[in-house]
């Protein structure tokens, strides 16, 4: 088995740099996956492993060839010291893995359903990772059919993204394009769009939720752009009873998505 001590490896010195620049993610097709459970599902999501890096003093060779048992494609597997270790993890737990991984197309293009009446979560110009993973999360608890990310403004594959979804990123079915082409994209299948707005909105557990739906999120500061407020089917509000007008968007998105669930009696 490869082993690898020196940070100063020039491998590993492309696997810093696919970890700190989207460039080079995007540039590869290539991305860093770490911890047990993130891998695991990333492999159940259907990603391919390219490398998988271990770290003998935390977790042992037999841990790791149990952990990509299932893994269609046998990636390679090398040893690492803690110093090099240290320099490929992000996360300040030490689980001793970390994997190299391909990247998926996430073309709008490319969106099919397994129903005929699907649930959308769809994300607007949302930068910060922590907001996209937690809507991740909440996604992959309500089992949406997919989730879009509309006028993208960060890498899907920003590690603090995979962190803070704890691996949702891989459970759901992600894509990302232009607002004008995902508005399309809904109208033509027929999806209705339920945007969350304070302009001309009602309350939104007035609405039936229980058809092709798209429930449309957008950031704190500046909320949805006018493209999605004029195609809506409708705008929603969560009302609010204290002295803000706003909440955080994935626990907005949160409560949107769980009363469409409720509605379609899937809790």
């Amino acid at each position: 088995m490869k082993e690898i001590t020196s940070n100063q490896n020039s491998y590993i010195k492309q696997l810093v740099q696919l970890k700190d620049k989207a460039r080079e993610r995007k540039k590869s097709g290539l991305f860093l996956i770490e911890g047990e459970r993130e891998i695991t599902l990333a492999l159940k999501g259907g990603y391919g492993l390219e490398t998988v890096l271990f770290n003998p003093d935390i977790i042992s060779e037999t841990e790791i060839e149990k952990l990509i048992n299932t893994s269609t494609y046998k990636p390679e597997i090398i040893s690492i010291s803690t110093d090099v270790y240290q320099k490929l993890a992000y996360r300040d737990t030490t689980e001793g893995v970390v994997a190299v991984a391909k990247s998926k197309n996430h073309n709008i293009a490319e969106l099919t359903f397994k129903t005929e009446n699907p649930l959308i979560l769809v994300a607007e110009a949302l930068e910060k990772p922590g907001n996209i993973g937690a809507i991740l999360r909440t996604a992959d608890a309500a089992h949406v059919d997919a989730v879009i990310i509309a006028n993208p403004k960060s890498d899907l594959y920003n590690p603090n993204i995979i962190r803070s979804s704890v691996g949702c990123l891989f459970t759901n079915n992600v894509v990302m394009g232009p607002t004008s082409e995902i508005i399309e994209f809904l109208k033509e299948k027929n999806i209705s769009i339920y945007c969350a707005a304070l302009q001309a909105s009602v309350n939104y557990n007035t609405q039936d939720f229980t058809k092709p739906t798209a429930i449309v999120v957008g950031t704190e500061a500046t909320g949805l752009s006018n493209e999605w407020l004029e195609n809506a089917t409708q705008n929603i509000i969560i009302p609010m009873q204290g002295e803000i007008d706003s909440m955080n968007v994935s626990v907005a998105a949160g409560i949107l998505i769980f009363e469409a669930k409720r509605q379609r009696n899937f809790l």
